[in-house]
């Protein structure tokens, strides 16, 4: 038999996500819903002390929280309970948790599926991920920050896919009505479109802003993984905007620099902390499998599908001796050519390939070594002209949380002592977002100061910079 226990069902879904305030998903109340319902979690475990664990854990989000010792007594739960997000435990007698989400992705696709797992298993994972299109997988012992984040995330992603169907369907109701009236009405359909698209506009913020939460979730690894996500991005976005790419291209160029080195979740420890130049043969071999895992990780995300060739193939090299896949020349999508050199222009700056960081004028001069053989020549002819010219420069003063005001820019990273990004650099502060960044200021008892531009305006940079400002 379930068991059910409700929690908190009179608070607001904002009010949920107050243990990670600052991290800007938009409400689904501007979005034009009712009055938004607690969400439910479904946690599958053959072990009752594994469900108790996750019941404690889970209970701080307000959540309407059922419990299931097995798949067939899932099944009958789900059957008869409106659930958002199913939590499984991978191994169980009878039904395993990768054909329990397989059948939840059958019979009730709009409920988000995350896999707990226990086990090296990278096989029964992946099976999980093909045919049950899971949303995460989380290993045990899970980090508990991180799996409140992971189902938090989870169940507003489903609620707000829901919102926008029925703002979709919605429209199309007007547009069918409008249909039957006059002319005069036009003006109701010009601002439907209107609040569509703000709402549309929020979405994409929003996804971006889960993509930088998650790629802040994964530095918390340290070590070579520390910024190199968002530095690698932020060339590869750079490098996307001067050959005037697409803007959903360069928007995919940067995602995948956040998220290229996705598959080192699934490698030993070992192998990150030890320079490329230095590993053995079985780390190696361990080493070039992250490509291929951060892709099938990112194979079930729709929003995804762009993003998944250029983290594949960000390691294979011009002359085709390159790895996963031995592609060659303009067989590499452009994007993968981009992130080479834009990730290895990284490493050797922050000595993640010789172990000792290089000068940028050291790093240049190994990569033009490669051109034409590693490295696309037209490419790496790129970065070098980027990395050689003036940084725009924008006045930035520090502001205490109390003297934000909307329309600010956020100038620099903010982040937490653990080093993850809380609000990053280009952020555009909203009335809602200062509210939160004050609410947290006053929960942690620590002030909270920023620095910030007053707009997107640069000011005018010096005529000449020196080598030290440089």
């Amino acid at each position: 038999m379930s068991n059910v226990d409700d929690i908190g069902a009179e608070e607001s879904l904002m009010d949920a996500q107050s243990g990670l305030a600052t991290v800007e998903v938009p409400s689904l109340a501007t979005l034009g819903a009712a009055e938004v319902q607690p969400w439910t979690v479904l946690c599958v475990d053959d072990e009752p002390s594994i469900l108790s664990a996750l019941r404690r854990v889970l209970r701080a989000e307000g959540c309407r929280l059922l419990v299931a010792q097995g798949g067939a007594e899932a099944l009958a739960v789900l059957a008869t309970e409106s659930v958002d997000v199913v939590v499984s435990d991978m191994r169980m007698p009878g039904m395993d948790g990768a054909q329990l989400l397989a059948q939840v992705r059958e019979k009730w696709p709009g409920t988000a599926r995350i896999l707990l797992t226990g086990y090296a298993d990278i096989d029964a994972t992946i099976a999980a991920i093909n045919n049950g299109q899971i949303y995460r997988y989380i290993h045990k012992p899970w980090d508990e920050h991180e799996l409140r984040l992971t189902v938090r995330q989870a169940a507003e992603r489903q609620q707000l896919e829901r919102e926008r169907q029925r703002l979709q369907d919605l429209t199309q109701e007007q547009n069918q009505a409008l249909q039957e009236l006059n002319v005069s009405l036009e003006a109701r359909v010009a601002e439907r479109t209107a609040e569509l698209s703000v709402a549309n506009d929020r979405l994409k913020r929003n996804y971006l802003t889960i993509i930088r939460t998650f790629s802040g979730l994964l530095e918390l690894r340290g070590g070579v993984l520390a910024g190199h996500g968002k530095r690698v991005g932020d060339l590869a976005r750079r490098m996307g905007v001067a050959l005037e790419l697409p803007t959903e291209q360069i928007q995919d160029l940067f995602v995948a620099g956040l998220l290229h080195d996705l598959g080192f979740t699934a490698i030993p420890e070992n192998v990150l902390t030890i320079p490329q130049m230095l590993l053995a043969p079985a780390e190696m071999n361990a080493y070039r499998r992250h490509p291929v895992l951060a892709a099938q990780a990112l194979m079930a995300l729709e929003d995804m599908q762009g993003v998944i060739p250029i983290v594949r193939g960000h390691h294979e090299r011009f002359d085709g001796k390159g790895f996963p896949d031995r592609l060659m020349g303009a067989d590499i999508p452009l994007g993968a050519r981009i992130l080479a050199v834009a990730d290895h222009y990284d490493d050797l700056v922050h000595g993640h390939i010789t172990g000792k960081p290089l000068k940028p004028d050291q790093a240049k001069s190994l990569l033009q070594r490669g051109a034409g053989e590693q490295f696309d020549p037209e490419m790496l002819a790129l970065l070098l002209r980027l990395t050689d010219e003036q940084p725009t420069q924008y006045p930035l003063k520090e502001v205490a949380a109390r003297e934000l005001k909307p329309g600010m820019v956020i100038g620099r990273d903010l982040k937490t002592a653990e080093n993850v990004v809380l609000l990053a650099i280009g952020q555009v502060l909203s009335t809602g977002l200062i509210q939160r960044i004050q609410r947290f200021e006053e929960r942690e008892g620590t002030p909270v100061t920023l620095w910030v531009r007053d707009s997107a305006a640069p000011a005018k940079a010096p005529a000449k910079a020196t080598s030290a400002a440089r």
